[in-house]
């Protein structure tokens, strides 16, 4: 028998589910740090007290624990609060969260291009057999092809190319990049789901004499999104990832690729600035699939639990 949550003797809101995930999740991750903050500084202390090698042998460890290689976690966690550099008055974390969002604009872009990329690829797929086994390979294949080489492409053809009332900029040509790395999982999990419904379902509805697009809005895409979300959870981080790779191989600055390729640079003279940047890169990952997640959410709130 399903429960319903009430709270004071009523269902509970959608957005109160919502409020208790976010703080369960805030919680978690808060926990999270501390024990990797202890782990960290343990194993940093081991290898200061034995010399970079495991207790009572002459086996190294497989980091070395000096601050350039390993800095101390405090320095970590305190550095985003210091200027960027020394001169500067802008915090470390203004310069990270002001790249962050400008990451955020060439993946979100990319996001929903390659969302509609990739229904559309599922839908052309899901009409016909013949059109299902000559465009799936290629979808396959084209996740096989290095962002690095195809970076430079993509860029090149960016400054060529001319659309009538659009001044292409170079955030463009990174949203295509991460574009390629978006629509892979939709349009993989947008067939599966597209073809998730049983043969009686699609008899009944043959019956009924509905329409291709009947079939496609009662049936078919109800039934795909079971495989759709979880797919466009994939898909936010790889235009992240995408971004983020895109950024850097087609050398767009002003976003997190370049700060982190900046800051890679400058490793051994503020090597806890580097690990801030990586570490910011994860957190927008995170957030943008928090995004998703909440509108996840929205979008079922009227659904039954065992529909969902």
């Amino acid at each position: 028998m399903a429960v319903v949550a009430t709270l004071g003797g009523r269902p509970s809101r959608p957005s109160a589910r919502l409020g208790r995930r976010v703080l369960r999740k805030v919680v978690v991750l808060v926990v999270a740090v501390a024990l990797l903050g202890l782990l960290w500084t343990g194993y940093k202390s081991l290898g200061r007290a034995t010399g970079d090698v495991w207790p009572a042998t002459s086996i190294g460890l497989p980091v070395k624990t000096d601050d350039t290689t390993l800095p101390a976690f405090t320095d970590i966690v305190t550095r985003p609060f210091e200027p960027q550099r020394a001169g500067d008055d802008t915090l470390l974390w203004r310069t990270i969260l002001d790249a962050a969002v400008f990451t955020l604009k060439e993946a979100v872009v990319g996001f929903g291009i390659g969302i509609v990329l990739g229904i559309g690829i599922a839908l052309v797929m899901v009409s016909s057999g013949w059109f299902e086994r000559g465009l799936l390979p290629w979808v396959i294949v084209s996740q096989t092809i290095p962002l690095i080489a195809l970076a430079p492409i993509v860029v090149a053809w960016g400054h060529q190319l001319e659309v009538p009332g659009v001044t292409w900029s170079p955030w463009m040509s990174v949203s295509v990049i991460a574009t390629y790395l978006t629509f892979f999982p939709v349009a993989v999990s947008g067939l599966r789901g597209l073809q998730s419904p049983t043969r009686h379902a699609l008899d009944l509805m043959a019956t009924c004499g509905a329409t291709w697009r009947q079939e496609l809005v009662k049936l078919r895409f109800p039934s795909a999104l079971p495989y759709l979300l979880p797919a466009l959870k994939v898909a936010a981080t790889a235009s992240v990832v995408g971004a983020i790779v895109g950024e850097i191989s087609a050398g767009v600055a002003g976003g997190l690729g370049r700060l982190i390729l900046s800051y890679s640079q400058q490793y051994l003279s503020d090597p806890a600035r580097l690990y801030c940047s990586v570490i910011g890169a994860g957190l927008l990952g995170t957030a943008f699939v928090g995004m998703v997640g909440a509108a996840e959410l929205l979008l079922l709130r009227h659904r039954p639990p065992e529909a969902r």
